[in-house]
């Protein structure tokens, strides 16, 4: 983890807060930063949990438990690079000039510290909904503008508030399980038999309309949970600004290739022609075309072979507890599917369900899952097939259910700090000094989504 920045903290100073929200979100921050460990640790811990599971649960032997997480470690290889470049090349079309000139626009608009919150949270929200890589950064980088200009905000709050607002992007088109479930050839084409089109997932209207509610109240939630003075945590922006490479003059051949425009260009429109060539023929948005996207918009925005390498070494640097953290991951995923716990958990909540509840208990079982297989991918990988059967068995809408899935794995995310890797390491912050501003967004969405699936 990078050096912490910021004041003392939080629970050394005065409780400034006199209102109820503001008492119950010190209350939260004081004991996250207490109990919380680092998420390296928490996975540690969660793998021993899954193999108490398995052998109390599941009825499985150690050495089994032991087997099938040592087969599947190096499962995730292809996805967590994937997952990787989501979040480098996010990262490098977010400094690009283009995207980091917006936000230093949008910042410079913005004056007093509740109007900051009210900012980075709508922000990272909508560009979550675009896309979940480019929303984590941008809102990150978006804090950090307006931490730099905007003097009395609160800087874990700002940088939670841009988190919490990245968890929309479970209701927007870069979701990965209606994605999934709309591309052809996917590999629950023919136990769905066909495909669920989005109209019948995140374009649902009352999908639509729980993005448009969370984009208005989460705002206003996060903006009241602001302390007052005598509780802020303010940064020095010289701290953790980024660096830029000195430009000199290029004085040699090698030199002025590296700076040669043309060359991301010429390669940007290679890429534009696969893009569109590939939508044309059929194909879905998915996590390759959204990292081609990032890619060649990235290669084009910084003008240079060079300037966009410096930007990405930089990307790099905010992925390394999440590599770390994927073999792990994958290895937990391997015991919870060999020893069929995800499907225990389920079948027991869908013992209870009818068509109409279905949606909701796969919604508190991926809430579950969630714990143990942070990624929607890999989690609908283990619980797609078990739900998939039993909206069938049901007579249970098939789109509900797969949205209720994700609207669960995206409600955890607010409480599992897996993703908040990369942010932690752009913000230079510990996460107990993040959780703990996170904990009544989650309650809230929850209430969001719970209704929403309840009525729908």
């Amino acid at each position: 983890m990078s050096q912490e920045i910021g004041l003392p903290s939080s629970t050394d100073s005065p409780m400034a807060g006199n209102n109820l929200l503001q008492r119950v979100t010190n209350f939260f921050a004081a004991a996250m930063e207490r109990y919380l460990p680092d998420p390296f640790v928490l996975v540690i811990g969660l793998t021993f949990v899954m193999v108490i599971l398995g052998l109390t649960v599941a009825h499985q032997t150690l050495p089994d438990m032991i087997h099938d997480w040592s087969d599947s470690l190096w499962g995730f290889l292809e996805f967590s690079m994937q997952v990787a470049l989501v979040v480098v090349t996010g990262y490098a079309l977010a400094v690009s000039r283009p995207v980091a000139g917006l936000l230093h626009r949008i910042a410079s608009i913005v004056h007093g510290p509740r109007t900051a919150i009210l900012c980075v949270t709508a922000v990272a929200g909508i560009t979550s909904y675009i896309s979940w890589g480019f929303g984590l950064i941008a809102g990150t980088l978006m804090a950090q503008q307006l931490a730099k200009r905007v003097r009395g905000v609160h800087y874990p709050l700002l940088i939670a508030s841009a988190y919490s607002g990245w968890a929309i992007y479970g209701l927007g088109i870069s979701a990965t399980i209606p994605i999934t479930v709309a591309t052809p050839g996917n590999p629950f084409a023919a136990s769905i038999g066909g495909l669920i089109a989005l109209s019948h997932t995140i374009f649902r209207p009352a999908v639509v309309l729980d993005a448009v509610v969370l984009l208005i109240t989460l705002p206003i939630l996060n903006a009241l949970m602001h302390p007052g003075p005598a509780q802020v945590i303010d940064v020095n922006p010289s701290a953790w600004e980024r660096a830029q490479s000195e430009e000199t003059k290029a004085r040699t051949p090698a030199e002025r290739l590296e700076r040669t425009w043309i060359f991301n260009v010429l390669i940007a429109l290679m890429g534009a022609t696969y893009l569109v060539d590939h939508f044309l023929g059929g194909g879905s948005l998915d996590i390759n075309t959204l990292n081609a996207i990032f890619l060649f918009l990235g290669l084009l925005f910084h003008g240079s072979p060079i300037a966009y390498v410096r930007a990405v070494s930089e990307g790099v640097k905010s992925v390394g507890g999440i590599i770390l953290q994927f073999p792990f991951y994958a290895g937990m995923m391997g015991m919870m599917k060999s020893a069929g716990l995800a499907v225990v958990i389920s079948r027991w909540m869908v013992g209870i369900s009818s068509s109409h509840t279905l949606p909701f208990w796969g919604f508190l079982s991926s809430f579950v899952i969630n714990f143990f297989a942070p990624s929607s991918g890999g989690h609908w990988a283990i619980q797609g097939p078990f739900m998939i059967a039993s909206a069938k068995s049901l007579g249970a809408d098939l789109g509900k259910t797969s949205m209720a899935v994700q609207m669960g794995c995206s409600w955890n995310d607010l409480v599992q700090p897996f993703w908040l890797i990369p942010v932690l390491a752009l913000a230079r912050l510990d996460v107990r000094k993040i959780m703990g501003y996170t904990v009544i967004p989650f309650l809230w969405v929850g209430i969001v989504y719970m209704v929403t699936i309840l009525i729908w």
